[in-house]
């Protein structure tokens, strides 16, 4: 008897296997974001900079979990936040959370001196235009040092309900000019850097006079500086004469004046006016009109 072998088909592709869809990328394991280190500032032409590894701007992005970020362009201007924030969870028919954003205090001085006031200051800094890989905390504290000490970043840094810019609490010394932007950058594995300027926007400054060494003004409004610019006060004789001020007394006798000098025969004419009126008023009543 001989032995058969069935010969089976060689195994090909399933047709049911899927392409993979946005829901399932996000249940992949996270990648794990390795802790960024602050970095020092550079000074290049007199301008602070900032420049990152482009490993470190990788670690950046999933420290800030903006691994799976959408973004979306409105060409003619775009709604209220709230609406969006209702419109856009529907057409994309997303089921779970996610943000959707548009893109006094007192401080110890050693060298206290109670007729001065400290040059230390608290405020409020922003950068409009950072990119939102840049929010995290180390980065933006190694942005604000260029203008001072960083403390906190707000609440919508730290929430990334705001990618229109990030904003810092620094300590401030009054005393010393604030930059108005800083490079930052990002070298490549050719070595080439891809630079970018941002603006610093600075909510908030208290002014401080160098010469007073006090808050309030600076030295353009100093009226030491300038005498010229204290207010001159006007002085106005209180004397009553007649029931009136003197100024109003003088008033009177100057309308007065001008009256005589408008008609040649002077206060005689007004008088003589007065005169015939009363012979005319008289002569109606005895007529009995």
């Amino acid at each position: 008897m001989a032995a058969t072998a069935s010969v089976l088909p060689e195994k090909g592709p399933s047709l049911n296997h899927t392409m993979p869809t946005y829901a399932s990328s996000l249940k992949q394991p996270k990648a794990q974001s390795k802790p960024i280190p602050l970095k020092p500032i550079s000074y290049l032409h007199g301008e602070p900079q900032v420049i990152w590894e482009h490993d470190e701007v990788n670690q950046m992005i999933i420290k800030e979990n903006l691994e799976y970020t959408v973004i979306g362009k409105f060409l003619y201007g775009w709604p209220e936040i709230q609406d969006l924030q209702k419109l856009i969870p529907k057409q994309c028919e997303l089921k779970g959370e996610c943000n959707i954003g548009l893109l006094s205090n007192k401080h110890w001085d050693p060298m206290f001196n109670s007729e001065e006031e400290t040059s230390t200051a608290i405020a409020w800094i922003s950068f409009p235009s950072l990119p939102p890989n840049f929010f995290g905390k180390e980065v933006v504290f190694s942005l604000s040092v260029a203008v001072g000490k960083p403390l906190q970043v707000d609440m919508a840094t730290r929430n990334q309900t705001r990618p229109s810019c990030a904003r810092v609490k620094v300590e401030v010394d009054l005393l010393r000019e604030f930059p108005k932007c800083i490079k930052i950058g990002i070298k490549g594995s050719n070595e080439e850097i891809l630079e970018k300027w941002i603006r610093i926007k600075y909510d908030y400054v208290p002014k401080y006079c160098k010469t007073c060494m006090i808050r309030g003004h600076n030295e353009e409004q100093c009226y030491v500086e300038h005498p010229e610019l204290f207010p001159k006060k006007e002085k106005v004789d209180q004397v009553v004469v007649g029931g009136q001020t003197s100024k109003e007394n003088q008033q009177g006798k100057e309308e007065r004046k001008e009256g005589m000098e408008s008609h040649p025969e002077g206060g005689n004419r007004q008088s003589k006016k007065k005169v015939e009126e009363f012979i005319k008023q008289r002569h109606r009543k005895g007529a009995g009109e």
